[in-house]
């Protein structure tokens, strides 16, 4: 996933803004590695909880399976970020591919991830196929 990463036409887009605190910042002066991992959650959380019905959310959770990050820029103290997440255009059963870009406010990319989300019941804890309403919610 080396190559900088954008939403396909007519995708829809969820967009957030991050301004890192100054416990963002590792020794080398910018904002650490683990920061864009909870940035990179984040973003996630705010999108489903910005599409689903209550309803769903009490029902269902998502959990991580794996996260691809390539890191091409660092932010610096001060800057602010802007984040965009889309998901796949469909899902592989429970498992549901989301991407994410950060990018600098000069527009160039700090990071981008290709995460996998598992959906799972909350009363069982067991995986669940992703229904297409709530794939429609997020096309």
């Amino acid at each position: 996933m080396s190559r900088p990463i954008e939403p396909p036409p007519g995708r829809q887009v969820f967009t957030g803004q991050f301004t890192p605190a100054a416990s963002d910042i590792d020794d080398n002066g910018h904002v650490n590695n683990v920061v864009y991992v909870r940035w990179i959650q984040d973003m996630a959380i705010s999108h489903w909880r910005s599409r689903q019905p209550a309803e769903d959310q009490a029902r269902w959770a998502w959990i991580v399976l794996r996260h691809e990050i390539d890191y091409r820029r660092a932010l610096m103290p001060g800057e602010t970020a802007t984040a965009r997440t889309w998901v796949a255009e469909t899902p592989d059963g429970p498992r549901f591919d989301r991407f994410v870009r950060i990018d600098g406010p000069d527009g160039a990319m700090c990071a981008q991830a290709r995460t996998v989300w598992c959906l799972i019941d909350q009363a069982t804890g067991r995986p669940k196929r992703v229904g297409q309403d709530i794939v429609d919610r997020f096309l």
